[in-house]
């Protein structure tokens, strides 16, 4: 059994952030009910990279283990009763709606929390729940280019390169479980639920406590360089090199022991504190010279053997296959009904007694509707009259 087993969660939430929160807490045991409309899930219909698989397609897969459907219209009567018989006994409730949407629907926290005032309402928005850009759209990129954050790497003059994952939406979901814990803490000692908001926004700035403290307490200006250095608060040389058959990481080593190792005297006899600042894009030019020369591993023996912080650059195959990721075990292998044998990135933290596991894949649309129903307290018949009626939809593999 999970640290959370005897929780249960109703995730209202769709697309990446509030799915992936919700799920940390599946793998962490809770009962996560995800509420779908009866067309699905938006995620169910739009798939990254194209890869729809065979019912469920990936991007769904990957957001929504550890969950069960219930299929409902949340416009219909019939179907909002059923969401509020399901709040009167739930912990958490997890919404993304766009602003005013919970409310026109009758699900915001004021409504929910006279029905059940222990329940913890984790709601997620882009920017806030008011203010000038409560309307704008909280999508990943636009968050990353409004963050600062890419202006801290790459060459002056040149348009930025985004994170090469959906950063914003991965850091809001974790924000949003963490506070979802927190939360459940809270209500442990007193009793009491509340409101948790957290936001894409903030969220994305947030993780940005070091860089930009530099910038407001030390005064240090986000100045790029002409070469592609990896951030602007790092010294030279910082960043991803291309060898004779690949690239590798090479972060800021001794000016002197890089240069005995790469051949380059010009290196030894600079200043490590002052000449990696005045002199980093000439630095970060000399080094990506030197190192064409050899391949990624011979560079990489070389470095290591001189105590200098550097790695290999990974695509996702060679990931996958990485011995410490192996040793880890830091993905999960399950059977899924439709899609087959699935292997895709576990939850990453281990509890002695209490470990985290996929006790089930993704669900099809309503998939367990009349299940959770039935534990809600509808009988057969009235089940089937939500059927009928359309106020639910019971899926099945």
């Amino acid at each position: 059994m999970g640290i959370l087993s005897g929780f249960r969660v109703l995730d209202c939430s769709i697309a990446m952030a509030g799915p992936f929160a919700a799920q940390r807490l599946g793998d962490l045991g809770a009962d996560v009910v995800k509420v779908e409309p009866v067309t699905g899930e938006w995620q169910r219909h739009v798939a990254a990279g194209g890869a729809e698989g065979n019912k469920v397609n990936v991007s769904f897969l990957s957001l929504n283990r550890n969950k069960r459907s219930l299929a409902i219209d949340l416009k219909a009567p019939d179907g909002k009763e059923v969401l509020v018989e399901l709040v009167k006994t739930a912990d958490v409730f997890l919404q993304n709606y766009r602003p005013g949407v919970a409310k026109r629907l009758g699900v915001d926290y004021e409504t929910l929390s006279a029905i059940n005032p222990r329940l913890i309402y984790v709601s997620i928005s882009g920017y806030g729940e008011d203010g000038p850009y409560v309307n704008r759209p909280g999508q990943d990129l636009v968050l990353q280019g409004m963050s600062g954050a890419m202006l801290s790497a790459g060459r002056e003059g040149e348009a930025p390169t985004a994170a090469g994952q959906y950063l914003v939406d991965a850091i809001t979901a974790y924000t949003a479980f963490e506070g979802a814990l927190a939360a459940l803490l809270h209500r442990e000692r007193t009793g009491e639920g509340q409101l948790v908001q957290v936001n894409m926004l903030d969220s994305i700035t947030a993780i940005q406590m070091q860089e930009l403290s530099v910038f407001t307490v030390g005064h240090k200006p986000q100045i790029r360089s002409a070469e592609p250095h990896a951030h602007v608060y790092i010294r030279s040389p910082y960043g991803a090199f291309a060898t004779s058959d690949g690239f590798i990481i090479v972060a800021f080593p001794k000016l002197k022991t890089l240069g005995e190792v790469i051949g380059e005297d010009s290196f030894l006899t600079m200043q490590d504190d002052v000449d990696t600042w005045t002199h980093r894009d000439a630095i970060f030019a000399r080094t990506r010279e030197r190192l064409k020369t050899k391949t990624s591993q011979e560079w990489l023996d070389a470095m290591r053997a001189a105590d200098i912080w550097c790695g290999p650059v990974y695509g996702y195959a060679d990931l996958v296959e990485d011995e410490q990721i192996l040793h880890n075990k830091t993905f999960v292998e399950y059977d899924h009904p439709t899609e087959g044998r699935v292997k895709t990135p576990g939850f990453p933290i281990r509890f002695s007694k209490t470990p985290s596991e996929v006790e089930r894949g993704a669900p099809v649309t309503g998939q367990h509707t009349r299940e959770v129903l039935a534990e809600a307290g509808y009988d057969e018949a009235r089940i089937a009259e939500l059927e009928n009626s359309g106020a639910v939809l019971a899926g099945s593999v």
